[in-house]
């Protein structure tokens, strides 16, 4: 018997709050904060857009990193659009 590995599903990241499509996504190589949330739908009329934020476990602590969807959709603060790690979870307020 042979078995083929087609996917890997244990590499995923969490959307959680106002999306349209909040829950599990499959962690793509390279995905970014924002290609993830392309993926989890629109924003709710009552998102804060401003104050998204990404928690990631590192070195066994929880640490949230800032997501500011305005500025970095202009060019600003590129270095805040990560690429996700499995396990991360993006939280729109």
């Amino acid at each position: 018997m042979t078995v083929i590995v087609t996917a890997v599903n244990s590499r995923r990241v969490y959307v959680m709050g106002e999306v349209t499509h909040p829950g599990v996504l499959p962690l793509s190589p390279g995905m970014t904060v924002l290609q993830a949330l392309a993926s989890a739908g629109s924003f709710t009329q009552f998102a804060n857009i401003k104050g998204i934020y990404v928690l990631r476990t590192e070195d066994g602590k929880q640490v949230k990193h800032p997501f500011n969807y305005k500025a970095v959709v202009k060019g600003q603060n590129p270095e805040q659009n990560l690429e996700l790690k499995p396990g991360d979870t993006i939280v729109v307020p």
